[in-house]
């Protein structure tokens, strides 16, 4: 029966597996006991093995054991194991690899080669025991294609699209809320409608369909004009309250005509120009790291180029801090005056001067730069996706649903209907003024009553 031998050092059980990492598999044990011509020889080639890959460790080491007097089977790389230096007739041992391509075998279990009796190895390594574990199935991680901002986006541009729509069709519809501040609103309003409308489109299309590259032109053209004009109507908007508190003019002295000019014409000429300018510059976006949702229209990278529309809305936001901070320095003079009528109208104006923040585009001010690494980062674009995504609903919250001239109009046509209804339908309903009777039932007070019934109810009709 042939011998079994076992490295007698822990560094000779080391795998040599297909990566070439692993200890070094043999010591100085190896060796210990045999006569060479120059030793110093030996401990070097050792100490290079020491550093070397498991395929060059067996080469340095074969190159060490030419020096060896004995005869043995020399150390031998099988493209798996590293086989150390093996008396003839010996049956090699080692213990099975760990692991192997990413697979887990079981380590307890062993590996052998036989080294002949003329010195040399046989031609088969028996890994039959080397038998690879059941490693139990990973928990499934949640990795969406989506990123949580960009949820986050998704609902709130879902959200202000339709308060958005319900606004406009309240300023649209009743003609008692037709004016000049009223119809800037409502352009406002449809700027918010395309660009939100626009992003979700793209978006759905992104994640469904391959969008073709004349599609994506396309769509994406527009959806960076109706961004723009988003920022130009909001200097619109501020232009028109700076001509009608610090200039003291009416704001009817600019005809809509030409706010329209600036609000609808503005955004293309430089949206023209950012289209023709465009194709010639690449994108600066990092293609080996694409995000987990990848981008396959590359109009929709970042370049440079974008500057020729960013820049003109940067200004429209430095333009209306301008107006805002003129805006407050007025009507924090007339809080100084003698507590008039006037005055009083201006410190209620100065109670909702925050107000006009998000009318006025401050917000972008306030979420234009944060933190691009860490945890401050994650929690950055969160917060600036609620807030930008949010924009629209809260304008059209503040400039319709909660403006009082709004309320009144919808308080007094629903009345109106529900009179209506029910003088239809034969029931007077005095639901503001209902009759009094006197005491002793009079014939006059009933006469009273009837005719104040009849004055309430006319002009509903």
């Amino acid at each position: 029966m042939a011998n079994e031998t076992m490295p007698t050092t822990p560094t000779a059980a080391a795998i040599a597996a297909d990566d070439g990492s692993g200890g070094s598999p043999f010591g100085e044990g190896n060796v210990t006991g045999i006569s060479v011509e120059n030793p110093s020889l030996v401990e070097g080639l050792l100490a290079l093995a020491m550093n070397a890959s498991g395929a060059e460790r067996c080469r340095l080491q074969q190159q060490a054991e030419e020096l060896l007097q004995d005869v043995a089977c020399p150390s031998f790389f099988d493209m798996v194991s590293c086989w150390p230096r093996t008396p003839p007739g010996t049956l090699a041992v080692l213990p099975c690899f760990a692991e192997l391509k990413g697979v887990q075998y079981d380590s307890s279990q062993n590996a052998t080669r036989f080294c002949n009796v003329d010195g040399t190895w046989d031609n088969y390594t028996d890994y039959d025991r080397c038998e690879h574990l059941e490693q139990p199935p990973p928990l499934p991680s949640f990795e969406p294609e989506i990123e949580l901002p960009t949820l986050i986006y998704f609902v709130g541009y879902s959200i202000s699209l339709a308060a958005l729509v319900l606004a406009v069709a309240v300023l649209v519809y009743f003609k008692d809320l037709r004016c000049l501040r009223n119809t800037i609103h409502v352009n406002l309003f449809l700027t918010y409608i395309m660009s939100s409308s626009l992003w979700i489109l793209i978006l759905s299309l992104q994640i469904t369909v391959k969008l073709e590259v004349a599609g994506c032109i396309f769509l994406v053209t527009l959806f960076h004009y109706f961004s723009t004009t988003n920022f130009f109507w909001m200097l619109v908007e501020g232009l028109y309250l700076y001509m009608l508190v610090v200039q003291t003019f009416s704001g009817d002295t600019l005809r809509f005509r030409k706010y329209a000019i600036i609000g609808w014409g503005g955004p293309l000429i430089f949206v023209g120009a950012w289209a023709i300018a465009k194709p010639f510059f690449g994108s600066v976006s990092n293609l080996e790291h694409p995000s987990k949702l990848e981008i396959e229209c590359s109009w929709m990278r970042e370049s440079h180029i974008d500057w020729i529309i960013q820049g003109p809305s940067c200004a429209v936001l430095v333009i209306n801090l301008i107006f805002l901070l003129r805006i407050m320095w007025v009507l924090i003079t007339k809080l100084r005056s003698a507590n008039t009528v006037e005055t009083r109208q201006y410190r209620k104006a100065s109670k909702a001067l925050l107000v006009l923040i998000p009318l006025l585009g401050i917000t972008y001010l306030i979420v234009i730069y944060g933190p691009v690494e860490g945890v401050g980062s994650h929690i950055f674009a969160i917060t600036r996706a609620i807030l930008l995504s949010t924009q629209g609903f809260v304008v059209s919250l503040l400039y319709c649903f909660l403006n009082s001239e709004v309320r009144q109009t919808l308080r007094h046509h629903f009345y109106r209907w529900r009179d209506e209804r029910n003088i239809l339908s034969g029931k007077v309903n005095n639901h503001h003024r209902r009759p009094t009777f006197s005491k002793d039932n009079s014939p006059r007070s009933r006469t009273e009553s009837t005719r104040l019934t009849t004055t309430t109810s006319a002009p509903l009709i």
